[in-house]
């Protein structure tokens, strides 16, 4: 088993994003990119694939260390810390996408948008018909 197998098992059993991995490896003063961190969790046949280094995983070890349990001034609850985890993974994850108003409109295709205020729903005039256009056999 490789140290980027490790990494990724523990990425997995933790619910830790990239964002709170580069966080992690601060606590320690290790500075890491995102991207880079991305190049470490992909598979081995890419071409951007990076071999994880046994100092980034030291260090990701010793930084996960202070941040389960905290330092010895302010000790954390290692339970508590995973909860936020899986609290924080789900909503954060959710993007808001800007909705599509359709094509751009150029210069020169001006079309006015009318759009209907909000007006109360009205009753229909007529009510729905059934029509009957013969019986019903009986099954059999």
């Amino acid at each position: 088993m490789t140290n980027n197998d490790i990494f990724k098992k523990l990425r997995v059993a933790l619910q830790l994003r990239d964002d709170q991995i580069v966080e992690i490896l601060e606590l320690v003063d290790f500075r890491i990119s995102k991207g880079e961190l991305g190049n470490v969790f992909r598979s081995e046949d890419h071409p951007n694939y990076i071999e994880c280094g046994d100092q980034l995983l030291r260090n990701f070890l010793n930084g996960l260390v202070i941040h389960l349990r905290g330092t010895k001034e302010a000790p954390k609850n290692p339970m508590d810390v995973i909860k936020t985890h899986k609290k924080l993974a789900p909503s954060e994850n959710k993007v808001e996408k800007p909705k599509f108003d359709g094509p751009k409109k150029t210069a020169g295709s001006f079309k006015p948008n009318y759009k209907k205020k909000n007006e109360p729903k009205k009753e229909p005039i007529v009510e729905k018909v059934r029509y009957k256009n013969g019986k019903k056999k009986p099954k059999e």
